[in-house]
């Protein structure tokens, strides 16, 4: 009795000792989140100061060695409890995490936040004016950095392995670049089928909408969907994305243009999946490691799950158009549900990620991904990342852009982030949405016809169910197998466009 006191007495001291790393990252990500939507544009020196100090902090008290102590304590504990319950969790995760951290001085990452901070405001200057000379420096800064970074893990099979699995554990390169290969065999003769026929008429959609009128309305969809403004709250940004703070406070970011209808509508959508997924996380990892998403792959399977084979479905809109015609009746009173299911599924060979279709979508990540792979390897220089960006799209997509800006500048990531393991999740996500969805149906024949009369909840609670509660108890590898069944696939994802493509194109 002695002995189990101390263990669990130990097991307390580890889950305080993390509470608090919690806490203090959550100070961070608000601190992020003000940069991104309030914060004054001359606050970006002092907020990079502000976010590095949290930062170094933050990383010397998780990498702690009285943490690794504990952990080395309670690994006989961990072995006697079931492999999911949640102190094994907490523990298996926590000493996963820590060893990765622990090999990563605390100057560093407090070098790496400060210089994303400024690289960040650089972007977002450079963008604007489409300069990309002006923020070349601090991305070559960003390439010696994620170097560095991947020298503090010795061994590596690739330079990019270290950088893709903080985010996406488990995933390597050599298993990546072939998914990529299969999947780009299997998709670029189903886009030039579908190119080579008249395309879907999508004028209803660049007309003028009001902005407040299309966020009064996409806050209607994201409530219906299940999202909780009780727990979060939207903001605009230049940039859309979700953050956390605590299981209670998960907030999502939009971004609007009155001339384009279906950027505010499918961003929000998108972000507000993200969202349904930290707020179903089981109530008692508030506060602890296990809470919030696998990787970036699971977490982006659950936004666009939501966006493209719920909020894009024909379904969705037999359900909601009438009441979006409602709030633009000038614009849309005369589109027929059909030439609006159309427009916002029309498929072409575009310059823009975000805006791309289900069926490009995935070559437009390749090409990111490839080329972040090339600056890594030092194949690449960042003074001639714009030429090879264009080259690429040329090759793969047809366009070539008339400025960096939607360019080699478009998103956001590597100049807040790293260079490497940035993008693979979005290919990932898009898999696993297909694969996931495919099976709730099975199970839930019922979906489809639950979707068109608005109605979601059998397919959240199956979400909730069977992925949202579980939060980061399981790898993705894993919970891939414990819901579908089976390993990840492109079968489902190819399926899936084959048969919704199908009924407008030849392919």
């Amino acid at each position: 009795m002695q002995t189990l006191d101390k263990t669990q007495a130990k097991f307390a001291q580890l889950a305080a000792h993390l509470r608090e790393v919690n806490d203090i990252e959550s100070a961070s990500s608000l601190l992020h989140w003000d940069q991104s939507t309030y914060m004054p544009a001359k606050g970006a020196s002092a907020r990079g100061r502000q976010l590095a100090t949290l930062k170094q902090i933050s990383h010397e008290k998780f990498t702690d060695p009285k943490i690794g102590e504990l952990l080395e304590d309670l690994r006989f504990y961990e072995q006697t409890l079931p492999y999911d319950s949640t102190a094994a969790s907490l523990i298996r995760i926590a000493r996963r995490d820590y060893d990765r951290a622990a090999r990563i001085p605390a100057t560093f990452m407090s070098a790496l936040c400060r210089h994303q901070a400024d690289c960040y405001e650089a972007w977002a200057a450079a963008r604007a004016a489409n300069n990309f000379a002006a923020v070349e420096p601090y991305l070559e800064k960003t390439l010696e950095l994620s170097r560095q970074y991947a020298e503090f893990f010795p061994g590596y099979e690739h330079i990019a392995d270290p950088l893709i699995d903080r985010s996406d554990y488990g995933m390597k390169v050599s298993l990546l670049r072939p998914l990529f290969a299969q999947l780009r065999q299997e998709l670029v003769p189903i886009v030039e089928a579908i190119t080579s026929q008249p395309p879907a008429d999508d004028s209803c959609l660049h007309q003028h909408f009001p902005e407040s009128q299309q966020l009064e309305f996409t806050r209607t969809i994201v409530e219906r969907m299940g999202y909780d403004f009780q727990r979060g709250r939207q903001d605009t940004t230049l940039h859309p994305f979700m953050t956390n703070f605590s299981i209670d406070d998960v907030r999502i970011t939009t971004r609007v243009y009155e001339d384009h209808l279906d950027q505010a509508l499918f961003s929000s959508i998108h972000e507000a999946g993200h969202a349904l997924y930290e707020l179903g996380n089981s109530p008692e990892f508030e506060g602890t490691l296990l809470a919030g998403g696998i990787s970036s792959g699971l977490h982006e399977s659950q936004s666009r799950l939501w966006e493209n084979l719920v909020g894009r479905s024909r379904g969705f809109w037999e359900c909601f158009y009438p009441q979006l015609q409602g709030v633009f009746l000038r614009q849309l009173g005369q589109v027929s549900t059909d030439a609006f299911y159309r427009a916002i599924n029309k498929v072409s060979r575009s310059l823009i990620r975000t805006d791309a279709d289900e069926v490009t979508y995935n070559l437009h990540v390749a090409i990111r991904f490839d080329l972040e792979l090339a600056m890594v390897e030092g194949k690449l220089a960042v003074r001639d990342l714009p030429e090879a960006w264009n080259e690429r799209y040329q090759n793969d997509l047809g366009v070539v852009s008339d400025t960096d800006s939607d360019g080699a500048m478009q998103d956001v990531h590597w100049y807040v982030g790293t260079i490497g393991g940035m993008f693979q999740g979005y290919t990932l996500g898009n898999l696993m949405s297909a694969q996931f969805y495919e099976t709730a149906v099975k199970i839930n024949p019922e979906i489809p016809v639950e979707i068109e009369q608005g109605n979601f909840t059998v397919l959240h609670d199956w979400l909730k169910q069977n992925i949202y509660q579980h939060g980061r108890k399981y790898t993705a590898v894993e919970l891939i197998d414990r819901v579908t069944g089976s390993a990840l696939s492109i079968d489902p994802f190819i399926r899936y466009i084959r048969h919704k493509y199908g009924e407008f194109y030849v392919i």
